[in-house]
Parts: C-alpha cells; sequence; structure tokens
C-alpha cells in the first residue's frame, strides 16, 4: 500500500517544482520547428523539385538540425 502522506508530500514537491521553471524558451523554440517542419512539408507537397537545388537542400536540412538542436537545449536548459 501507497503511503498516502508521502505521495500526497512528492506531489506538492514535484508541483513546486513544476511552478519554479519557466518553459517559454522550450515553447518559443519548439513552435518555430513545428512551424518550420509543416512548412517544409506543405511546400514538398506542392512543388515537386523542393527545394530544387543541392545548396537549397542543404540548407533545409542545416535549418532542421540547427532548430532540433535548440529545441532539445531548451528542453534540458529549463528543466535543470
Amino acid at each position: 500500500m501507497v503511503d498516502r502522506m508521502g505521495l500526497t508530500t512528492l506531489l506538492a514537491a514535484t508541483e513546486a517544482a513544476h511552478e519554479s521553471h519557466n518553459y517559454t524558451l522550450f515553447y518559443v523554440v519548439g513552435g518555430v520547428l513545428a512551424v518550420f517542419a509543416v512548412l517544409v512539408s506543405v511546400l514538398g507537397f506542392m512543388k515537386a523539385d523542393f527545394p530544387g537545388t543541392g545548396a537549397a537542400s542543404n540548407a533545409v536540412m542545416g535549418i532542421g538540425a540547427v532548430l532540433s538542436a535548440a529545441a532539445m537545449f531548451a528542453a534540458v536548459y529549463v528543466t535543470s
């Protein structure tokens, strides 16, 4: 059987820790990554030759990699 007092204390501590973090950075970076992903998907469906050249393809992949890394960094940063 779970000790109710211990569970209540654990839940209160978790809630207090959750309230002390500001997740705005992660929400912004994650939102930009999500918008970028949707934009790339829409452009890929609408244009058969998207992104066109090899350089443009590398640029799209590079932007995606940087945004993904930024989202991962933001997730670790706001939870530490």
